[in-house]
């Protein structure tokens, strides 16, 4: 209360974390230099995610409950199919991890077919990274990545026709569990053109995943810029509980014995995402020489990789949040842009998660790349910065209200499911904007202005 009525920072540190505490870990500059006005968000992330704290396991296992329930249904045909199985003593029990066990994600789209199969890896070789094979293959990859590794395996080699390299489970040393998931694939086993990377982004249940979008904190890095603080630990790049990992990851080349890194107690390299990526990338573009490799989630070039990045094809990001500020922005450009832009952001209309952490003049989160922007009609911009780009704003209020309703009628024809998300996207039309299946549909009818 102190903090958010008199801006008393010497309080408002006590709930902030950031690599200098010496300054707002919410991106501003030196203390007491925050706008009034802006306080009240600050406070209400930090409301918000000690709340998300506290309904983790509900949510974790709500999550539980409607993944089983969507299989029950699915797996026996529809809601008719389960009753009759019922009576007659056949209902097939969904068993998780297994091939047939679908994520909730699945199930609000169950579009597993590539739009334009096989003709993928014929655009690489004009690097038509903006090709509508190539833009479906990074998204349907993104919806792929909620999958267990059964399902992803099972997708990719009878749907897809593509080799499955491996599947990966990192460890976030800050949540102390493995709750980063990535999956590799190649377009051949041998001799391939493609290798493809796809990140997990933020899922339904995860209540640390919701409250990573919302979380203002950073971490600078010299020369660099100020990085998303989760997003690093998502990467297994470090923990705030001990500050001093995240040099130990990060500027290895200037830690000093003086800083008693090699007294940290850090988990296993091999176990965290980044890591165990950058390692299977490195043996499989030795073994593939003519090989290029798409990111589809988000990339951070930080360790001096020239030969890996000489090889990336480009990266492409469906509903990303901010991750970093203005001077983080300009570094990854440099290292993406040239000779041609390679790093693609994709957002769907009223999406609530990319307008996360705000960027303004106290926050300072910026986002990086190229925007391509689809709105409700599946009309493609290419821009900066998607309209309404801090999503609260009172002026936005009944035209995204009114946009619900329309995704509504024009979604009756879908499965009950996905009508249920979008009539709770009335309530919340941000949410339900962030579903995969508006990003699929935008690709794959998206008409470009």
């Amino acid at each position: 209360m102190k903090y958010l009525l008199w801006g008393d920072l010497e309080s408002g540190l006590r709930f902030l974390e950031s690599s200098d505490r010496g300054s707002v870990a919410m991106g501003g500059g030196a203390s007491g230099e925050e706008e009034a006005n802006d306080r009240w968000i600050i406070i209400v992330s930090i409301v918000v995610r000690k709340l998300l704290g506290l309904c983790s396991k509900p949510m974790e296992l709500t999550g539980y409950g409607v993944d089983f329930i969507l299989n029950l249904i699915s797996q026996n045909g529809s809601l008719l199919g389960l009753l009759s199985n019922t009576l007659n003593g056949e209902v097939i029990i969904p068993k998780r991890g297994t091939e047939t066990f679908i994520s909730t994600i699945g199930q609000l789209d169950e579009r597993v077919e590539l739009y334009k199969p096989g003709s993928v890896t014929e655009r690489i070789v004009n690097l038509e990274l903006d090709d509508r094979a190539i833009m479906d293959l990074c998204m349907m990859a993104s919806k792929l990545a909620y999958e267990n590794a059964q399902v992803v395996k099972n997708v990719v080699v009878h749907h897809w026709k593509m080799h499955f390299v491996d599947f990966y489970n990192g460890w976030d040393d800050y949540q102390k569990e493995n709750s980063t998931q990535v999956f590799m694939i190649c377009d051949k086993p041998k001799d391939a053109t493609l290798i493809l990377i796809s990140f997990r982004g933020t899922e339904l249940f995860n209540a640390n995943d919701w409250s990573t979008d919302i979380d203002y904190s950073w971490y600078e890095i010299p020369k660099v810029g100020k990085l998303h603080m989760e997003f690093l630990e998502a990467l297994g790049l470090g923990n705030r509980e001990d500050i001093r990992t995240f040099r130990y990851h990060l500027q290895t080349k200037i830690v000093k014995e003086s800083d008693g890194i090699d007294k940290i107690d850090i988990r296993s390299l091999d176990m965290t995402a980044y890591h165990m990526v950058r390692e299977k990338l490195r043996s499989l573009l030795e073994e593939h020489k003519n090989a290029k490799f798409i990111v589809t989630g988000h990339m951070l070039v930080i360790h001096e990789e020239k030969k890996l990045m000489e090889k990336l094809l480009g990266v492409y990001t469906f509903g990303q949040p901010r991750v970093g500020n203005r001077q983080l922005g300009k570094f990854m450009e440099a290292h993406f842009d040239h000779p041609v832009p390679k790093y693609f952001r994709v957002v769907y209309s009223n999406d609530l998660v990319p307008r996360l952490p705000y960027d303004d003049k106290t926050f300072l989160y910026k986002h990086f790349g190229v925007c391509l922007y689809y709105n409700s009609c599946y009309i493609e911009q290419r821009m900066e910065e998607e309209p309404n780009k801090n999503f609260f704003d009172i002026e936005q209020l009944i035209p995204e209200h009114a946009n619900a309703v329309w995704e509504l009628i024009r979604g009756l024809a879908m499965g009950w499911f996905s009508i249920l998300v979008r009539v709770l996207g009335l309530e919340m039309p941000g949410m339900s904007a962030h579903c995969p299946t508006n990003y699929i549909n935008s690709v794959r009818l998206g008409k470009s202005m």
